[in-house]
Parts: structure tokens; sequence; C-alpha cells
């Protein structure tokens, strides 16, 4: 979620190379693309929606009504809808520890997946407990469900590890603590870009006016960073493969 659409077309074409077309869903919406491929979406409905500018994870849904049921059930919170957005209905909910989440009912754009191509490369979910956490998402979105195309779930290295078709597509961490006053360690999804060259994306970043969060880390085989964009939203960018 953006505050100007164009603008964040601008710094993330700068650091990502990527190119934008329209969507079914309005003026206010764009799909980037690298190499053909669809990678990620913006939409400029941080200040209609009260919200922070900031990557936010939506997840498919059979039935947003039920999701969101499944959510308020479970005491977290549906702050957004279900809405209808052009070609499906979305919502936007948080889990019991304030972590920021979407749900999606409607059509999908095909092969549109993380840890495919340049889409992200994986989401990491910063909580206080994520045993707690992978049950909450299970019973919410069905995870490791018995139907076709279900995620799997296992534990490795103190993590929850989620996978789809044997791709990682995230990764529940532990220790979050809410009050804490770097965002990076309060109880959030966070989302990984995979680039190159790590150094590159940091510099093409910080020209388009955004500004580093973190210094360069290692990251599996590889490295990471984590850059803030010139609105406040954190991303961070690998050159690590899963």
């Amino acid at each position: 979620m953006a505050r100007d659409l164009r603008a964040a077309e601008s710094f993330y074409g700068a650091v990502f190379g990527w190119h934008f077309r329209p969507t079914r869903l309005g003026e206010e919406f764009s799909v980037a693309m690298s190499e053909g491929a669809p990678v990620a979406g913006i939409g400029a409905l941080a200040p209609r929606l009260a919200v922070a500018v900031a990557w936010t994870p939506y997840f498919a849904v059979d039935d947003a009504d039920v999701t969101a049921a499944r959510i308020r059930e479970r005491s977290a919170t549906v702050a957004v809808g279900p809405l209808r957005f052009g070609t499906g209905r979305a919502a936007l909910a948080s889990d019991r520890e304030g972590a920021v989440f979407g749900i999606w009912e409607g059509e999908v754009i095909p092969d549109w997946s993380v840890g495919k191509g340049g889409a992200p490369a994986w989401l990491e979910l910063r909580t206080r407990n994520a045993f707690d956490a992978a049950i909450f998402y299970a019973e919410v979105l069905d995870w490791a469900g018995e139907r076709p195309g279900c995620c799997q779930v296992a534990y490795e290295d103190d993590q929850v590890v989620l996978s789809h078709a044997g791709v990682t597509v995230a990764r529940l961490f532990g220790g979050a603590v809410e009050a804490a006053p770097d965002p990076q360690v309060r109880p959030r999804w966070h989302v990984h870009f995979r680039v190159p060259d790590v150094d590159a994306a940091a510099e093409a970043a910080l020209k388009a006016g955004g500004t580093t969060a973190s210094a360069v880390l290692p990251s599996g085989n590889g490295r990471r960073i984590t850059l803030r964009d010139p609105d406040g939203g954190l991303f961070t960018v690998s050159d690590s493969v899963e």
C-alpha cells in the first residue's frame, strides 16, 4: 500500500527494474512486472484506508466471509472488509499479535506465486510465538490441509517453515516484542525480494530517495539488507537461494 502510485512505481522501478501495467481494480492499482511476469501489486490506498505504507501479503481464500469469521473467532481483527475490488473481494486483517495481512477471494493471476522468478523470494513472519502463529494461520487459511494445493508446514532450525510444491514460501520466527521501538522487531509480516546484487539494489534505493534500515547481513548462502522506501515501507533484498 502506497500514498502515491506513480511515486511508488518510480522508486521500485529504479530498485528492481520493474515495469508496471494497469489492472481491472481501477486507477489506484498497478501490477509490477519483471521479465514479463507479475511479481507484486501496488495500490495507492494508504490515505483512504488510514493505514501505514507497507508491503502486505495477501493470501488467496475460497470464501472471504468464512475466512473473516475464522479470524474474528480466534480473537484477531478484521480491520477492513471484505470489500469488492474489481474481480474479487478483499479484507485487511491482523493476527492476535498485531501482524497485518490480507485475504483475497477471486481471480488470481496465473503463475503469480511467492518463490518464483522475480516475485517475492519468501515471506517472513516475526511474532512472539511461532508455533501459536502457525496454528492460528493453519486454522484460518487451511494450511497443512488435505485439499490439493495446500501448503506444508515443517519445523527447521527453531522456525516454522511453510512450503508449497517443494518451494519455501514463508518462515515464522518467534521472539518479536510488540512494544519494540524498532519496527523490524515488532510482530509483522516482512517481504524478501531476490536480487542479483544486494549492493547495487541498495545503492539504487538510496539514489531514489530510500534509506537503509539494517546493515548488510548474511542470509543462507548469500547476503541481505533491509531497506525503507521514501514513504517508510520496509522490505528486504537478498541474493541467497532458498
